[in-house]
């Protein structure tokens, strides 16, 4: 009875997955729509790639945007990841559930709750800066560091780091810790060192799992438009920040480059998802 084509699985979800597909295919003809200068709101029904041509031109905002994007991205992702690794292998050698308990509460959080604390912190006027004058540190809170809204998306990325730390120390802990067979001991047993055990036996363990989470960061990051909006600066910009310039611009035509944009955006994080589903498969 299990064989029967009622019981596919495919057929038990078709009704939620044809209503997202109807709602994903719509959100992207109209976003190519209005990338191609079809806007009806304002009566501009005339196909046209003016809006391709004028976001992808090399002397536009666009190429800096993107740069700024996957600086923050890849920065964000593989500090991230590395110290996840770390932190994950040294909680398992702890063998204890309550050392978990802080990368928990972290994810409870919202980002944009995490960003506004990190604000509050880390600004020249922040907390951090009123306490080092305190304490005679620094002269004046203008003299503490520029952590936040720099043009560097130094606050940006710490804000990342924090959140995705306690993600990816999660995702690989709960690979070291459902091995049945101590690895790791049995590589000591036969005299490997500690740096010899993380490279040979840890890494290969929990790289399909590490990299797939790193990919889905790194996609989450790419997209995300809260962080870089409180954190960061008016120039440059990461790419939804500027997407979101075009919405909001008085000019309803702004709309088709806010739109080829988004496209691009959506591009990029659909390449990396296929990604991480490759790498998932192959585990």
């Amino acid at each position: 009875m299990r064989g029967h084509p009622l019981f596919s699985p495919w057929l038990s979800l078709a009704p939620a997955l044809t209503i997202v597909m109807v709602l994903l295919g719509a959100s992207l003809l109209y976003a190519v729509a209005e990338s191609m200068d079809f806007i009806s709101v304002i009566g501009q029904d005339e196909i046209s790639l003016n809006a391709y041509r004028e976001t992808l031109n090399l002397n536009s905002e666009f190429w800096i945007s993107l740069g700024f994007s996957l600086w923050i991205s890849i920065a964000s992702t593989f500090i991230s990841s590395a110290l996840a690794l770390l932190l994950a292998v040294w909680l398992s050698e702890r063998h204890g559930d309550a050392d978990t308990l802080a990368l928990n509460w972290n994810l409870a959080f919202p980002h944009l709750v995490w960003s506004v604390a990190l604000l509050l912190f880390l600004s020249q006027s922040g907390l951090l800066a009123r306490w080092a004058v305190a304490l005679g540190l620094i002269s004046t809170p203008a003299d503490f560091p520029i952590l936040v809204r720099d043009r560097f998306g130094i606050g940006i990325i710490l804000s990342y780091i924090s959140k995705e730390i306690p993600f990816l120390t999660l995702t690989i802990l709960a690979v070291l810790r459902s091995q049945s067979i101590g690895y790791d001991v049995v590589a000591e047993n036969l005299g490997a060192g500690r740096w010899q055990r993380l490279r040979y036996v840890t890494i290969p363990q929990v790289m399909p799992a590490l990299l797939a989470g790193a990919l889905l960061v790194f996609g989450f990051i790419f997209s995300s438009y809260e962080v870089p909006a409180l954190l960061g600066v008016g120039y440059p910009r990461a790419l939804p920040v500027l997407a979101l310039r075009f919405f909001l611009d008085p000019d309803l035509r702004a709309r088709s480059e806010g739109m080829v944009i988004s496209l691009v955006i959506t591009l990029i994080v659909s390449v990396v998802a296929v990604l991480s589903l490759k790498i998932e498969e192959r585990e």
